[in-house]
Parts: C-alpha cells; sequence; structure tokens
C-alpha cells in the first residue's frame, strides 16, 4: 500500500485578505508535514499537494470545514514517495493566469459551461456536432490528448484568448473542452459563452478524474501533472503513445524539463537522449555553466535565478 498521498485541486470562491490568507494557509500546511504547491488569488485556490494519507485527511477536512470551500473537490492519487521536494503557498492575481480581470466578461462563479461527468463526456465525445478542445499548452497536448481533439499553438494558458477566433467556425457545434484537472476549463468555458458560442460544456474533474471513473478511454499518451512525476497515466482501455523524443524523433512518453535552469524547457526525450545529451534539450544547454545533474527524471527542485532590474541583480525564486 503506497504511503503517500498527492491531491489535485481547485476553488473558485472570494477570499477576503487573500494574500494574508495565503500566509496563514503555509503555515498550517507546513504544520501538516505537507509538501506541494498553492495559488491563492482573490478568486479562490488551485493546489497540489503531498503528504501522508493521515496528513492530507486533515488537510481535506481543514478546506471542507470552510465554508468558502465547502464544494472543493479533491482528486486523490497514491504515490510511492511525495510529490514535491518543499511547500509553497503564493499569493497572484489569478488561480490559473488567463490575463482576463473583467469579472464582467470571466467569472467562473457565475458562468460556465456546462460540467459534463466522465463518463457523459465519453458518451458524447465522438457525436458529429461534437468539437472536443483541448484548452492546454503545447508541451502538455503534445505529451497526450483526446484522439481528434482540436489543440491550440499556445505556450501559455494566456493565450487562448487570442485562439477565440481560430475557434470560431465551431460556433454551431457542441464544444467540449477539456484540460488536467478542470479548473482551466472554467475560464475558457466561460469566455467561449461570453464570445457568443451557445453550446459549450466542461470535463468536469478533467483528464485526471476521466481517468480514475472512465478508465481513461480515447485519452492518447500520458498525462502532464505539475508536481515531481511530470505525467501521469490515464487510460486503461485502449492505451498508446504519441509523443516522440525531441532530439532523436524516437516514439517515447517520457516528458522531463531540460537541465540547463535558464532553459528549463518541457520536452519528451528518450532515456538514450537523456544520457547522452545529460538531460538537455541542446548542445548550447548542454554546455551552459549552471547545467543542473542530471538524475534520469527530469524534474529539479526550483533554483533562484539572477535577474536584472534597473541595473541590479537580484535574485528570484
Amino acid at each position: 500500500m503506497a504511503k503517500y498521498n498527492t491531491l489535485l485541486y481547485y476553488c473558485y470562491s472570494t477570499i477576503a485578505d487573500a494574500e494574508q490568507f495565503a500566509a496563514d494557509h503555509l503555515k498550517f500546511c507546513k504544520s501538516l508535514g505537507l509538501t506541494g504547491r498553492i495559488i491563492v488569488a482573490d478568486e479562490g485556490l488551485n493546489g497540489t499537494v503531498s503528504g501522508t494519507a493521515e496528513a492530507c485527511k486533515a488537510y481535506m477536512d481543514a478546506v471542507h470545514a470552510d465554508e468558502r470551500f465547502a464544494g472543493t473537490e479533491f482528486k486523490i492519487d497514491e504515490v510511492d514517495t511525495p510529490s514535491f521536494v518543499k511547500m509553497h503557498v503564493r499569493y497572484k492575481s489569478e488561480i490559473v493566469h488567463s490575463g482576463l480581470r473583467d469579472p464582467n466578461m470571466i467569472n467562473p462563479q457565475k458562468q460556465t459551461g456546462k460540467h459534463l461527468e466522465p463518463v457523459d463526456f465519453m458518451a458524447m465525445k465522438d457525436d458529429e456536432d461534437v468539437v472536443i478542445l483541448d484548452v492546454r499548452s503545447n508541451y502538455e497536448h503534445s505529451l497526450g490528448k483526446f484522439k481528434n481533439a482540436i489543440t491550440l499553438d499556445i505556450e501559455n494558458f494566456r493565450d487562448f484568448p487570442e485562439k477565440i477566433n481560430e475557434l470560431a467556425k465551431y460556433k454551431d457545434k457542441k464544444i467540449l473542452t477539456y484540460c488536467t484537472g478542470g479548473i482551466k476549463c472554467e475560464k475558457a468555458s466561460a469566455l467561449l459563452l461570453h464570445e457568443g458560442f451557445k453550446d459549450v460544456y466542461q470535463l468536469h474533474g478533467g483528464i485526471i478524474k476521466y481517468g480514475k471513473e472512465a478508465g481513461g478511454k480515447d485519452f492518447e499518451g500520458k498525462c502532464y501533472v505539475f508536481d515531481n512525476r511530470l505525467s501521469v497515466e490515464v487510460n486503461s482501455v485502449n492505451p498508446t503513445v504519441i509523443s516522440t523524443c525531441y532530439n532523436c524523433g524516437k516514439v517515447t512518453d517520457k516528458m522531463i524539463n531540460c537541465a540547463n535552469p535558464e532553459c528549463n524547457e518541457h520536452f519528451t526525450q528518450c532515456d538514450e537522449c537523456g544520457t547522452a545529451m545529460e538531460g538537455c534539450c541542446s548542445d548550447a544547454c548542454q554546455s551552459h555553466p549552471r547545467k543542473r545533474v542530471y538524475d534520469g527524471s527530469g524534474y529539479y527542485v526550483k533554483v533562484p535565478q539572477p535577474v536584472n532590474i534597473k541595473n541590479k541583480k537580484v535574485e528570484l525564486a
């Protein structure tokens, strides 16, 4: 039996004095011995935390005891080791960065696409009048995506609004959006509705819940996750691998971060190239003086990087 759990969750709920809440929440998480990454904003919480089963249960109980977050749904994975090294809780302007700050345009607490449970999503996804839309970034959908899904050429979710015009030809279709855990779909589906799309749905709980409750049928490849696992299996029904090594083109489902911290590119790389390139995406990164030691996992604890602000060198965590 696995000794640890990893929890993935989000909740759109207004938090008064969210910056102070973030500081207090960090202390609470540390008191439980949790590791992970949580974003706190005025609009809610977005987190992945890991710890013993007992600590994770205590955390979920505490979150649910707060009336603001009582409806939070946790996706729970059993893991052999904690999925993070440190515990971070940070206050930001949004819990998923879209660049859309106008609550009259995007407010998941007021309007989103219709939520589809995994079995309903599976039943609807192959209908002729349906378009499956992946709202994640390039490096995520290159590792895995739903069969026949529309993918967008975006580096970050904040680029999604710029792609709306490319989707206009699908306005008379049923749009089924999906992402890792559901959080991006809340804003993506809301924006689509704002832009005149009439029939918009979203996969409730995202790819992770779909894998757990519907066997992951027709999800091709693996799902990228934002912790030191980097990717997880989804499909136990008809699994396949769709990603290839960035360096040699060999089929591989291994996702890593470039060993050069000033690049830190997310890319797929086979073990052979990983060894030869020392976990780097290019010769230039391999010869970089700050290159990190590659241990085969492709995951690194974040290292502060120097940046220049008004000619003064400072360290950013």
